[in-house]
């Protein structure tokens, strides 16, 4: 997420706090979530999806940035490209030329087998930047978003679709969101529409204690003092999508607790609420929302080099992968 020393004015923001809900189901006989058997399954399922967090966080956790660490910055392109291909998605890149070097945003696809009636329906964009800025290893900033991305991409990889899907690791959003902007040039070029954009920015920082959250500058709401949600942040244009991961952070297995934003325009009344690449679709014309822990309003480690592994709350991050995935299923998936 890139820094901002900004002065924002009040603007009026839409704020919806969710709380869970109870569904009404037939009466079936069914083993107890408390059975020895499910309690097995359970952890099992859980305990293999940590390993597997960790694996990725392992493998992308380091400084990656442009100028101070290229390497590192293409090694990790190569390893996303790789984990998408595992998945079974089809894996291009976007070059993207700046200071006279060539970067790449890595580009996964999914297609339905059977193209819906009257044309492709525009497709569902999911995204995450894989640089950092320099001394920092980011892990929360933003590995934890590149792991949700990877996560979405294993999960999807056997679900039937009715839209595509395409799944974006941007390069360079800390100079400028570069990769971003190149990526949505592309898109206006060639005149494609998109059925919405959910950007991953430092999605694996939660702590449940008062006190350590902290409310952007002249946001006129009450922000929790307990820094254990995720800030969902659209606008106007995005709303729909807002509701649709509202919705599904509510239906897992123990709620994710969320604070949802939508705020005017392109956000230009509150310049912190476009420090992400979900800014380079507002300003195009797309609807994008930006899923966030908040970044510096919570975590201490945000652009340092503490920002390591060890401070992540794993039980989080796999929240957030669950609640983005069941939105896409929701979004561009064949319903039973």
């Amino acid at each position: 997420m890139r820094s901002e020393a900004v002065s924002a004015k009040p603007i009026s923001l839409t704020v919806e706090f969710h709380m869970p809900f109870f569904l009404k189901c037939s009466r079936v006989k069914v083993l107890g979530p408390k059975s020895p058997r499910n309690r097995f399954i359970h952890t099992h399922v859980v305990l293999t999806q940590r390993l597997r967090i960790n694996r990725h966080l392992q493998a992308l956790v380091g400084e990656r940035h442009p100028e101070t660490s290229p390497g590192p910055l293409r090694k990790t392109a190569h390893y996303l490209a790789t984990q998408f291909t595992k998945s079974g998605w089809s894996t291009s890149d976007q070059l993207v030329r700046a200071w006279g070097k060539t970067y790449r945003n890595v580009v996964a696809t999914k297609y339905p087998d059977r193209p819906s009636q009257g044309g492709e329906w525009p497709p569902l964009l999911i995204g995450a930047h894989y640089d950092t800025v320099s001394g920092s290893p980011g892990a929360d900033d933003n590995a934890s978003g590149l792991v949700v991305l990877l996560e979405v991409a294993l999960h999807l990889s056997t679900q039937p679709l009715v839209r595509p899907v395409w799944l974006v690791a941007f390069c360079l959003e800390e100079q400028d969101r570069l990769g971003s902007q190149a990526f949505v040039s592309r898109l206006r070029a060639e005149r494609r529409e998109l059925a919405g954009a959910i950007i991953l920015e430092c999605v694996g920082f939660a702590k449940s204690e008062p006190g350590t959250q902290q409310a952007p500058p002249a946001v006129p709401i009450a922000v929790p003092p307990q820094g254990d949600f995720l800030a969902i942040v659209g606008n106007e244009a995005s709303r729909s999508l807002v509701h649709q991961l509202e919705q599904e952070a509510q239906r897992q297995a123990a709620p994710l607790k969320t604070l949802s934003l939508v705020v005017p325009g392109r956000g230009e009344a509150m310049p912190h609420t476009r420090r992400s690449d979900h800014a380079s679709f507002w300003d195009a014309g797309y609807p994008a929302v930006v899923l966030t822990d908040t970044a510096n309003f919570r975590n201490p480690h945000y652009h340092r080099e503490t920002d390591i592994v060890d401070t992540l709350n794993l039980e989080f991050l796999s929240s957030v992968a669950k609640t983005v995935t069941a939105t896409a299923v929701q979004i561009a998936g064949v319903r039973s």
